[in-house]
């Protein structure tokens, strides 16, 4: 806090000594410790609030950009979400284009299996991950049971650990078997004859 070195320290005693007297002094000194010592304590606790709300102020700031980004990427799902449901929208009409002349005129079997199995391939071709299939794996991935742990059995007999002082004094576990009376005649002297 100041630069005073030993030197600077003893002439400062040496005035004071002088000055205040030597009945004084001791008091005096007291009081300037406790001044000096609040003042530290003080500075201190100013100090921890400027770093605390720098601190803060830092989180906010990353929870900020946290929160942009999250907007940016919730704003990028949603639009490629709606392309998707443009693309599969027109292709469901463009099957139904193509399957309602078939349907009208059913002289040609042949030629409506033929459209079927082409508008299936496209649909296919243009979502390999529908949805069925997704749920389709999820369903056997889940089915599969988890193997239990089975911890190998242990002697029972056997002390594992110790016993916890905070539960001995909790259920008044007798430590030693000798009262207090028994153990300072043990340690006093014996009468000198």
């Amino acid at each position: 806090m100041f630069d005073l070195g030993i030197s600077k320290i003893m002439l400062i005693g040496v005035v004071a000594l002088v000055v205040i007297g030597p009945e004084r002094l001791p008091r005096v000194a007291r009081t300037v410790g406790a001044l000096m010592g609040k003042a530290q304590r003080y500075v201190n606790e100013v100090k921890r609030e400027v770093n605390q709300a720098i601190e803060i102020d830092e989180l906010n700031k990353a929870k900020a950009s946290i929160e942009s980004a999250a907007r940016d990427l919730e704003h990028s799902v949603r639009t490629h979400a709606s392309d998707f449901q443009q693309g599969v929208q027109t292709l469901s009409q463009d099957v139904s284009k193509e399957v309602a002349p078939a349907s009208a005129g059913a002289a040609q079997p042949q030629d409506d299996k033929a459209q079927w199995e082409g508008a299936w391939e496209t649909l296919e071709s243009e979502t390999p991950e529908d949805a069925s299939r997704r749920e389709f794996i999820a369903a056997g991935a889940s089915s599969v049971a988890p193997v239990a742990y089975v911890p190998p059995r242990k002697n029972w007999r056997s002390r594992r650990q110790a016993v916890p002082a905070w539960y001995k004094a909790r259920q008044q576990v007798r430590t030693r078997l000798r009262s207090g009376t028994a153990r300072a005649a043990r340690s006093k002297p014996g009468p000198m004859a």
